[in-house]
């Protein structure tokens, strides 16, 4: 079964208990981040930390270790299972104490866990593209912080699903925000157009890798809110996220996009963002 992290100690997976007072488990009161491995290597490991801290602070909680001590942690995990290419999933949540809406107090601590698995990447529907709906975005107004209350993302990727879609794209009054666990980006006469990183959008890791491999190769990159209208006439629509890197989307809804292939400017981020895995690994 692989070994897991609970608190400052890594454990096999079947020896693993949290309590049932958990406020994760009762009021979803944490925060986690998903890291991607490629050739058992953490990819934007330091930023996905940062962000993982960022998080916690907005929540006014305090990650009991340093960067430096819980990198090694989870780097140790990623030895330990010995994963090729997978991902790391890991949370934060307030700890333990008895239900009550009110933070406990400082005696209580919070938990930290934290797994691997094997995750390939995906390669067919990256070539191919994948389809999308459109749906109401109907989340709280902090998706900058990613916190744990994920229920109303999972019911739009659940219509999506149903629908034999692999995303839903969410809007509020007609502006386009992101997926349901994805950033969402159209391009129109060479330019790429995303949601600004407001407190409406998670600012992806992969997104912000996106924006600098197009200022390093003179990809127009905008921040402008869009409409609906906008998705539908791109040239090109695609996604982003930890597992799904740069991802085609090749008909939304019932309307084609484009001419129903992946475009020649998202084909061109696939290749730079493959050469950004390949040069990040020979760095380390």
């Amino acid at each position: 079964m692989g070994k897991v992290i609970i608190n400052d100690q890594i454990t096999e997976r079947s020896e693993a208990v949290i309590d049932i007072e958990d406020r994760g488990y009762q009021f979803g009161d944490g925060v986690y981040e998903v890291i991607r491995i490629y050739d058992g290597s953490l990819f934007t490991a330091e930023e996905h930390l940062n962000r993982f801290y960022q998080s916690a602070e907005k929540i006014k909680m305090i990650v009991p270790f340093d960067k430096k001590q819980l990198r090694a942690l989870v780097e140790q995990l990623v030895k330990e299972n010995q994963v090729k290419d997978g991902s790391l999933y890991m949370q934060l949540t307030r700890g333990a104490s008895p239900r009550n809406h009110v933070f406990p107090g400082e005696e209580i601590q919070p938990v930290l866990t934290a797994y691997t698995k094997e995750v390939p990447r995906p390669e067919e529907a990256m070539a191919n593209g994948v389809k999308a709906i459109v749906v109401d975005d109907i989340r709280w107004l902090r998706c900058d912080i990613k916190s744990l209350n994920l229920l109303p993302n999972i019911l739009a990727k659940q219509e999506a699903s149903e629908q034999g879609c692999f995303e839903a794209i969410q809007h509020r009054n007609g502006l386009v925000t992101e997926g349901s666990s994805s950033n969402a980006y159209i391009i129109k006469d060479g330019k790429i157009q995303t949601h600004p990183a407001t407190n409406l959008i998670l600012n992806g890791i992969t997104r912000q890798v996106i924006a600098k491999l197009c200022a390093e190769n003179d990809i127009p990159f905008s921040e402008e809110p869009f409409h609906i209208d906008d998705l539908f006439n791109a040239d090109e629509v695609f996604i982003s996220s930890t597992t799904s890197e740069v991802m085609p989307v090749i008909q939304i809804d019932e309307q084609v996009i484009g001419d129903g292939k992946p475009g020649r400017i998202t084909s061109q981020l696939q290749s730079l963002f493959v050469a950004k895995i390949e040069s990040d690994k020979h760095n380390k």
